[in-house]
């Protein structure tokens, strides 16, 4: 197949030229390193680690749907997406990389993921609606938003459209898995003051989540045009 080059125009390469510059900015393969060091010294395997990281999302998801407890709802939240860094950093530091944990790790990554969000959802049923519109659909598009992305990479792959690595590297996005938790995680922590603040920003990690799926849609659909 001929070198991608795209007949149609490229309405998103913007955002992702910009996203690319400010993660460039950051060596998050040193970090890495540095806390595979440190955790590979437990003789923990990587893979057990992945399975591990689901427990603190469990009670997470207790603490919010249970207690309501937003404050530690986040930090057990956040606990579980750091024990997925360490899979990662100690599987790169003890080179015990493999295809059977990386497929692990987006199965439970996608588990720790919709519990966050369920959990949410039965949290914010009570609270103010954001332009009366219920909070549960916004729980639910930022659910679609959060699987279409992937889903669309994978079938892409699967459906022999764009089977290129480079290519799905390079498809991104406004708002992939890092930066939609994080958003995720500051709305929780400015909840934790005004639930409304959490519902603005769910509303608006839900929007940039589906843009995220159309703007993969509309590479796909360049990338064909292109060959």
């Amino acid at each position: 197949m001929l070198p991608y080059k795209p007949l149609l125009p490229n309405f998103f390469s913007i955002p992702t030229s910009v996203d690319r510059m400010f993660k460039a900015n950051f060596d998050t393969e040193m970090i890495s390193v540095r806390i595979g060091m440190v955790f590979a010294r437990l003789g923990i395997s990587p893979n057990t680690w992945t399975l591990v990281s689901i427990l603190p999302a469990i009670a997470g998801f207790i603490a919010l749907v249970q207690y309501r407890n937003l404050p530690a709802s986040l930090a057990l939240f956040m606990a579980a997406g750091f024990i997925d860094a360490i899979d990662g950093a100690v599987a790169r530091v003890t080179r015990s990389v493999s295809a059977l944990g990386a497929f692990l790790d987006g199965i439970i990554d996608r588990y720790v993921e919709i519990l966050l969000y369920v959990g949410l959802l039965f949290y914010l049923y009570t609270a103010e609606e954001l332009f009366r519109i219920p909070n549960a659909l916004w729980v639910s598009l930022l659910i679609f938003g959060s699987m279409m992305p992937t889903y669309i990479r994978a079938y892409a792959d699967h459906r022999k459209v764009v089977t290129d690595a480079n290519a799905h590297k390079k498809m991104g996005g406004l708002l992939e898995r890092a930066e939609r938790l994080i958003l995720v995680y500051i709305g929780m922590l400015l909840g934790i003051y005004n639930e409304l603040w959490l519902v603005y920003v769910i509303a608006a990690a839900a929007i940039l989540s589906n843009l995220t799926a159309f703007q993969r849609l509309w590479f796909v659909i360049r990338y064909k045009a292109g060959e």
